[in-house]
């Protein structure tokens, strides 16, 4: 029995120093996901988003520029009609005046006739009857010369006073 005793009592002094100087095996379990580290860089989800955000904006800017090209051809073609209504108009003016001017010189002629057949004491009804006439013409040029250009200021008019009503 004194063996036994012994063995009992190495057997727990060996287990005092097993429990004493070995730390207890402990069963591995999934590996702890390692801490976000930061490098200062951004993740991709958040370069996702950014790129969708730059995206949204060109197309934003990309729908102005649409916008703004379409408003400027439109303003260039209103532009263009004004301008060609413009010339039209002077050259309507143009003609008036050339017209004036032709009827001018006539009736100056005519004058000029008129004014040595009294010198010379001679009255011709005829040269009389065609001065009435070319002044009449040139009264009826003058007319349609001024209201030509009171058209021309009408019509410039126009869009301000229609501008004016709208805004009032």
């Amino acid at each position: 029995m004194d063996d036994i005793s012994d063995l009992e009592r190495r057997l727990t002094a060996a287990l005092d120093r097993i429990s004493t100087g070995i730390v207890p095996l402990q069963i591995p379990g999934p590996e702890p996901e390692p801490a976000p580290v930061d490098t200062g860089l951004p993740s991709a989800e958040q370069l996702l988003a950014e790129l969708e955000s730059e995206r949204e904006v060109t197309a934003q800017l990309e729908e102005r520029v649409r916008a703004i090209r379409e408003k400027q051809h439109t303003r260039v073609a209103e532009l263009e009609a004004e301008g060609e209504r413009l010339a039209q108009a002077l050259a309507a003016s143009e003609a008036e005046v050339a017209q004036l001017r032709g009827v001018t010189e006539a009736l100056r002629g005519n004058n000029d006739a008129l004014r040595q057949a009294n010198e010379a004491g001679v009255g011709d009804p005829e040269l009389i009857d065609t001065a009435m006439r070319t002044e009449l013409e040139a009264l009826r040029a003058q007319h349609r010369s001024d209201r030509a250009e009171i058209e021309a200021i009408l019509a410039e008019l126009a869009p301000i006073l229609e501008g004016d009503a709208s805004n009032a």
